[in-house]
């Protein structure tokens, strides 16, 4: 197939017949997945070279599992964005455009990537390391820019007119924001010095919303993948941010006029205007690390609806691993990514969402987490070279 260019592209691809784990979706709906594949490499340009060979093991899983859900539209996080659009273009040409094991192509018309604040330097050390260079004095913990971004891949057109990406909002400019406390002061909120909050982002990625049209329906994907709440110390600097990063779609579905986007507009979505909300948000309602009481509020915020999608594979997971699964008191058919189960570990949570507005329909969904007495659970790879560590999410929803 010919290689789409780098940020959007439109043009029409002939479109396979699915083969497929679930049903297809209903006439009338479309399904829309969220996939944190861990296509992220230590290097920049790794992924690209690593790309070139349509044989090597872990992508031809990611894109099998994608072939088999068959989505209409996916968001891929921990994709290394590069701006030639590369990467991109061989996982497109060389796995997901080739049939994984009998499963049919999956080819897009559109895809959509854009900067991630990842590996870019801020010159300020943000870690208290002594050195004001390195991963965690980025913009975004990244050894290189573009580490562990996002990719949208669609067969359904994007309205790239109205596109609104906002990588550069300030931390400090969200209402009640979070800043970490440097416990060692008497002082509040103040982990950060004034200077270094004039240039903070709080996107440790980006956030994304990117228009797409279905059967004469616009559906806003609301598109992030938060920073870990973890990797830190007793002033939470990461677990703040994140519970922001996830707050910021609260706050952005409901209109709130201080939000602005990378290109000075102001303001939320639209009132009445459709969206799904996905992504590795990195924060479980119930439990794991990160301020459970903001995922919870998602959740159950105005317009957002929870189908819950579920698996039988993410419960047996919970009962076959134990230790620190054993705790948990949210339910494990819910689970979306398999964690070290130790004592000080996390165990299996559900991080990964797709979350539609409520005027939408929604006829199904599902976490790709086969039991592992199913032949498909081989996708999900060995214990000592998984696939990932996350599941596809996917939820149908009905556009007319």
């Amino acid at each position: 197939m010919a290689r789409l260019p780098v940020l959007i592209a439109s043009t029409l691809l002939a479109l396979a017949a699915p083969l497929i784990a679930q049903e297809p979706p209903a006439d009338g709906s479309i399904r829309i997945a969220t996939f944190n594949a861990s296509l992220n490499r230590a290097e920049g340009g790794q992924l690209a070279a690593e790309l070139a060979n349509p044989n090597v093991v872990q992508p031809s899983r990611v894109a099998e599992i994608i072939q088999r859900v068959d989505p209409d539209v996916i968001l891929i996080n921990e994709f290394d964005y590069d701006e030639t659009g590369e990467a991109a273009g061989l996982f497109i040409e060389n796995f997901l455009g080739r049939s994984q094991n009998g499963a049919e192509p999956w080819e897009p018309v559109a895809i959509f990537s854009a900067p991630s604040n990842t590996g870019i330097p801020t010159g300020v050390d943000l870690d208290r390391d002594s050195v004001p260079v390195g991963p965690g004095d980025a913009f975004g913990f990244g050894h290189f820019p573009g580490q562990y971004g996002m990719l949208i891949v669609s067969k359904l057109p994007i309205a790239q007119d109205e596109v609104r990406t906002f990588q550069t909002f300030l931390w400090r400019d969200m209402p009640g924001a979070r800043l970490p406390d440097d416990p060692n002061t008497p002082a509040p909120a103040d982990y950060y010095d004034s200077e270094t909050l004039e240039k903070f982002r709080l996107s440790s990625k980006s956030h994304w919303d990117v228009p797409v049209e279905a059967g004469g329906t616009t559906v806003h994907l609301l598109a992030s993948h938060p920073t870990p709440p973890v990797f830190d110390g007793p002033e939470d600097r990461n677990g703040t941010r994140n519970a922001d990063e996830v707050r910021f779609w609260i706050d952005y579905v409901a209109g709130a006029g201080y939000i602005y986007d990378d290109a000075g507009q102001a303001g939320g979505l639209a009132d009445g205007a459709s969206f799904v909300i996905l992504g590795d948000l990195n924060l479980d309602p119930n439990d794991g690390d990160g301020i459970r009481a903001v995922g919870a509020r998602l959740l159950g915020a105005e317009r957002v609806q929870d189908p819950m999608p579920t698996s039988e594979g993410g419960a047996e997971a919970a009962q076959v691993d134990g230790g620190i699964n054993a705790e948990h008191t949210g339910d494990p058919r819910l689970d979306t990514a398999d964690f070290a189960d130790g004592e000080d570990n996390a165990g299996n949570l559900r991080v990964d969402y797709v979350l539609p507005s409520d005027d939408l329909v929604v006829t199904a969904s599902g976490v790709f987490w086969p039991r592992s007495d199913d032949p498909l659970a081989e996708l999900l790879g060995p214990e000592d070279a998984r696939t990932s560590d996350h599941r596809l999410v996917w939820v149908d929803i009905a556009y007319r």
